[in-house]
């Protein structure tokens, strides 16, 4: 009996009962469907986290303020004001790697245009923020180093700002007032879209660090630098040589912790995407469970199906079959009916994500490795739950199985 024999015989066995084989392959196409779409969207957020991780700049490098323990309990990180603006010029000026740098200090203050007024963001930065994230200007102008000198009051805004306070028009040349600070806008930025903290990126003002220092924040230190490195590969050799310089330059003892933290970006999209990569494999496990449950039910309908069938059996051992030819026949049968559960569960799957990413706006993206892996979980699961009531049916007393009624 060849295999395309046995494949149709049964194919027919499946026919004949298709609402119970439907019923049967249930539990596979709804873990297959789950599973596909919690890969999905897991991807989705990765990929997501990956774009935004990747809007922070190219190359770049961010250096934070350290910690500091009250009774051996530490307070955590940024709680110790140890960043300066001299630590960010030595950063810029003594390590070859490095070729922006920028001491970043934040506010959050009410704006005022007019009669509208506007709660939001205000940045102080150097000349050197929009090359280090990389960040297009939609008019005007980024304030220059001799601005950052002079403490000048110019701001450049975003697009939320345009749109709250000048209704869309271009700003630049307009006078907007920060705490009663008057402040010329002389730049407007391209829109920047959510960031990888959910907030909006396009919700901000910026202005030179030492107008933020002196005029708006009443801060003295920074709260984080970012800098950028010439290229991907260098930046684990400027992280060292960060570390080593800020270390010197803060006069820690070679027992002492850093009183600050280097990261590179790509540490920052590892950080960022573990969640999503845990929650991603928990509820694939869950989902997972359900082809489980699959399995037992298509061992459940197979052993059903030889009790049914085994006048038949007998029949065919009758007429020369031998065992292997009998498990061979119920194996393909369970194989195939997995993998049918398996087929309309990638189908499933696919347009749930399709569904979800059309209608909830959430990033989706289908992964053929998932896909790949629940057709091959489908035919394991058919050939694992599916090889005892062959077995069995292999088994069968050829006079016993002719008398069954």
């Amino acid at each position: 009996m060849n295999l395309w024999v046995i494949i149709r015989i049964a194919l027919r066995a499946i026919r004949r009962n298709l609402m119970r084989s439907l019923l049967t392959a249930l539990g596979i196409i709804i873990g297959v469907g789950a599973v596909i779409t919690m890969v999905s969207l897991g991807e989705g957020a990765r990929a997501e986290v990956e774009a935004q991780v990747s809007r922070l700049g190219q190359n770049v490098v961010l250096v934070f303020p350290g910690s500091r323990s009250l009774g051996g309990v530490s307070i955590g990180g940024g709680t110790v004001n140890t960043l300066t603006v001299g630590d960010a010029h030595a950063i810029r000026d003594e390590i070859p790697e490095v070729v922006a740098a920028s001491p970043e200090v934040r506010s959050q203050r009410q704006v005022v245009y007019g009669n509208r007024n506007w709660f939001t963001r205000i940045y102080g930065q150097s000349a050197d923020y929009l090359q280090i994230r990389n960040w297009p200007l939609e008019s005007g102008r980024m304030f220059s180093e001799e601005d950052v000198v002079l403490a000048r009051q110019v701001a450049v805004v975003g697009q939320t700002i345009v749109e709250e306070l000048f209704e869309g028009t271009d700003p630049v040349g307009e006078t907007i007032r920060v705490r009663g600070l008057p402040l010329t806008v002389i730049g407007v930025l391209a829109p920047k879209g959510m960031s990888l903290m959910g907030s909006v990126q396009d919700d901000i003002i910026l202005v030179p660090y030492s107008t933020a220092f002196q005029r708006i924040s009443g801060r003295t230190h920074a709260m984080v630098i970012k800098v950028q490195v010439y290229d991907a590969e260098a930046m684990d050799m400027a992280r060292l040589k960060i570390t080593d310089l800020l270390r010197e330059r803060h006069r820690l003892a070679p027992h002492q912790e850093n009183d600050f933290t280097v990261q590179t970006q790509q540490e920052v999209a590892e950080a960022a995407t573990e969640t999503s990569r845990v929650m991603t494999a928990l509820l694939a496990s869950i989902a997972g469970v359900s082809m489980l449950v699959g399995g037992i039910g298509i061992m459940n309908i197979m052993l059903v199906s030889v009790t049914e069938r085994t006048r038949e059996i007998g029949i065919r051992q009758a007429v020369g079959a031998h065992g292997k030819h009998i498990l061979l026949q119920f194996l393909v049968e369970a194989v195939i009916l997995s993998l049918l559960g398996g087929l309309l569960g990638i189908a499933l799957g696919a347009g749930t994500t399709a569904l979800i990413a059309h209608y909830a706006g959430w990033p989706m993206r289908l992964s053929e490795s998932a896909v790949l892996a629940a057709f091959t979980i489908s035919a394991l699961i058919g050939i694992t739950f599916g090889f005892f009531p062959a077995f069995k049916a292999s088994r069968l007393d050829p006079i016993n199985a002719l008398r069954h009624e």
